[in-house]
């Protein structure tokens, strides 16, 4: 239809007639004239509405069931990422549990001897400053680190600085085949020079030829002037070879390190060293042997009787027989 004066009136006057019988159905409420006219309509469409519905009803399920599929795969996406995110979680409960006990240890060592330290974490290892093994730490000078310190953890001796940067710094470890300490033996004194051999134990020079030494007996750190680069008292190892030296004048022993490089994480920087030697009070207690089990006694053999045989006549005892008497 085109666009005249005539079709815009139509228009016009189509609309009042359906804003009047608006009007007319609202003010009648219950009792409105359009009511029967309303439920002729349903009479005669409902039967097409119910067909038309029975029609696209598997259409609408169709798109339901899409619809809801998207929806219970974002649910499992997201049920999915909350069980990684609580992994990871625990993962860190269990990482902050173990460094806490790594911290605990630490200062126990510390307190013990008397050290100042500032604690640090192992960023990184490898080759640096031409060192095959080394760390580097997360302190530097920025913290009052400076070269030449001692650095423990809660085991004993690690290593010490060589080289500092201001956030960070490289410690070249008792393994290290570079690595020379002052060393002494607990109890008798025995001092010597320890020195790393990269995966194996520690080799010890004991400047006495004739001391005793045996396996199981410990070492700590002798110490340096002004405590630097070793201060003194730091748990080193235990004895676990002495080799035959027939006429040297030093002794060599193989120890093993207290502490496990493989798996360093926490470490402490002694920035000031004890005012007083703590000698070998760093070192843990001597674990006590455990009792040797004594062997339970055999029980006494109890006496038996022998069975005799069915319709057997039975044994006497013995008599002594009587010495014949002469008249």
């Amino acid at each position: 239809m085109r666009d005249t004066r005539e079709s815009r009136l139509l228009l016009i006057l189509l609309v009042a007639v359906a804003f009047a019988l608006i009007t007319v159905d609202i003010k009648g409420g219950e009792s409105s004239p359009l009511n029967g006219a309303r439920r002729t309509a349903a009479d005669l469409f409902g039967p097409v509405e119910r067909g038309a519905a029975g029609a696209v009803d598997p259409i609408a399920r169709t798109v339901r069931a899409i619809r809801d599929s998207g929806t219970e795969q974002q649910r499992l996406d997201r049920i999915g990422e909350e069980n990684t995110e609580l992994r990871q979680r625990l993962a860190s409960s269990d990482a902050a549990t173990g460094r806490t006990k790594q911290l605990d240890d630490l200062l126990r060592t510390a307190g013990t001897g008397g050290y100042t330290i500032k604690a640090a974490q192992v960023i990184a290892i490898g080759a640096a400053q031409g060192f095959s093994w080394t760390i580097t730490i997360d302190a530097g000078s920025d913290d009052g680190l400076q070269r030449d310190m001692t650095v423990i953890n809660g085991a004993g001796l690690v290593g010490r600085v060589t080289t500092v940067a201001p956030t960070t710094a490289t410690v070249l470890l008792a393994t290290d085949p570079g690595f020379t300490a002052g060393a002494r033996m607990e109890g008798s004194g025995e001092i010597g020079f320890a020195t790393g051999q990269g995966q194996g134990p520690l080799k010890v020079q004991l400047l006495n030829g004739k001391a005793q030494v045996k396996p199981g007996d410990r070492l700590v750190t002798f110490g340096s002037q002004s405590g630097r680069p070793f201060v003194p008292g730091v748990p080193v190892g235990s004895v676990t070879q002495v080799e035959a030296t027939p006429g040297e004048l030093t002794k060599t022993v193989l120890v093993q390190p207290f502490v496990s490089f493989t798996s360093l994480d926490l470490v402490g920087v002694v920035v000031v060293p004890p005012r007083t030697d703590p000698r070998d009070s760093v070192l843990p207690p001597v674990p006590s042997p455990s009792p040797t089990p004594v062997p339970a006694q055999p029980a006494a053999a109890q006496p038996t009787a022998t069975a005799q045989p069915s319709g057997a006549p039975q044994q006497q005892p013995a008599q002594p027989s009587a010495s014949p008497t002469g008249d």
